[in-house]
């Protein structure tokens, strides 16, 4: 294989819109990004983390807290993302929403990919999170309008608009969906967040932080992840055709090396918690900040291998094969099994539709808030 081929979807429109804050170093290697990812005098950086005050941390999206009061959160939501949760809680959930969404797409013979992968991954999360009053048919098309309207760097009128957007489906959300599951986990608390959060004494707006969090995190990425494999099965028979074929590992590998070439995060922040006098970035000052370029550190030959913008699934191995594509360190993605478990389910059952085939694939876009692709209206038919 050349060493100049490059297989990836997003790069080009990556390398157009990408912007590193100033004042930010960015980091590119492999072995840099995980001495700095693990360094435990390292804080959580970008997405406005300077802004939230963290004085009472069991009030905070763990995404912002660091040190003792970020490691005693995540052990105590370490129970929501294990193997054996994901097998025993909501491996019936993927099967079950997927089959649903699947007959109806069979019946009517087209759908959008998007849409249909978004209602999944809502199903799923809410599940982690414990919305279990609402449909997650009737409640994805309020989150998607929420979190497109809160993710958006539109001016004048339009940025009126998506303020309005926001506060109305914001409230629509916490109305339909949040309340009713509040209610019902204070007199039947669940295995999930606002359990969690119940018993520790969070306010509705605290629990409300809390669902928006796992919103964006778990539903908004997993949502282009699914999309965005599609897309390689459709155009690579061989893909398509090794993947169903394969074992559940096998395929693993396979999503592992695509979103190694196709990260959704793009960029990490964080900043230096003192003075660091030496690193692999040298010498930093208390306060420095710097970023992890995920696109250049999945593309790191010292840590991939050669050809790195290929597409070679035995270069995934196990968790080594997810490389950064989950972050390292302390703030990793707690979700990642799950992602991958219910984009696997999805993927294998999609393609097994008789007459399945993508008739106009994604329009990519770029979402400059969060420094990420997104892919929309990609159409699949099928034998109805």
């Amino acid at each position: 294989m050349e060493a100049q081929v490059d297989e990836r979807k997003s790069a080009a429109l990556a390398e157009a819109n990408l912007r590193v804050e100033d004042g930010a170093q960015k980091v590119t290697t492999f072995a840099a990004a995980r001495e700095m990812l693990r360094h435990t005098q390292v804080l959580q950086d970008g997405a406005g983390a300077d802004e939230v005050d963290v004085g009472d941390p069991e009030q905070v999206p763990v995404f912002y807290l660091d040190g003792k009061p970020h490691k005693t959160r995540r052990a105590a939501i370490a129970r929501f993302f294990t193997p054996r949760a994901i097998f025993e809680r909501y491996q019936a959930v993927m099967e079950a929403t997927t089959d649903r969404l699947l007959a109806d797409f069979r019946a009517r013979g087209e759908a959008r990919l998007d849409e249909i992968s978004f209602e999944l991954a809502v199903a799923v999360a809410s599940k982690i999170v414990g919305l279990s009053q609402s449909d997650p048919h009737d409640m994805a098309p309020r989150i998607a309008v929420l979190l497109r309207a809160s993710f958006t760097n539109a001016k004048g009128l339009a940025r009126w608009k998506n303020l309005l957007l926001r506060s109305w489906y914001g409230y629509r959300f916490y109305v339909k969906d949040v309340r009713p599951a509040v209610r019902v986990r204070r007199e039947e608390p669940g295995e999930d967040i606002i359990s969690q959060c119940l018993a520790k004494g969070y306010s509705d707006k605290a629990i409300m932080i809390e669902c928006m969090t796992y919103a964006t995190a778990g539903m908004v990425t997993t949502r282009e992840f699914i999309v965005m494999v599609a897309w390689y099965m459709f155009e690579r028979d061989e893909l398509r055709a090794d993947f169903l074929a394969a074992d559940e590992e096998r395929q693993f590998a396979i999503l592992l090396e695509i979103l190694r070439l196709e990260p959704i995060a793009a960029l990490l922040y964080r900043r230096s918690a003192q003075d660091l006098p030496e690193t692999c970035l040298g010498a930093l000052r208390e306060g420095a900040r710097f970023v992890v370029d995920m696109r250049a550190v999945n593309a790191d030959e010292a840590a991939v291998g050669a050809c790195p913008h290929a597409l070679d699934p035995d270069r995934a191995r196990g968790q080594q094969g997810t490389f950064m594509s989950f972050g390292d360190g302390a703030h990793h993605c707690p979700g990642w099994q799950v992602a991958l478990h219910e984009t696997r389910i999805f993927i294998d059952r999609l393609l097994r539709v008789p007459g399945v085939a993508m008739v106009k694939p994604p329009e990519m876009l770029w979402n400059a808030p969060l420094m990420s692709y997104e892919l929309r209206d990609a159409q699949v038919r099928c034998t109805p």
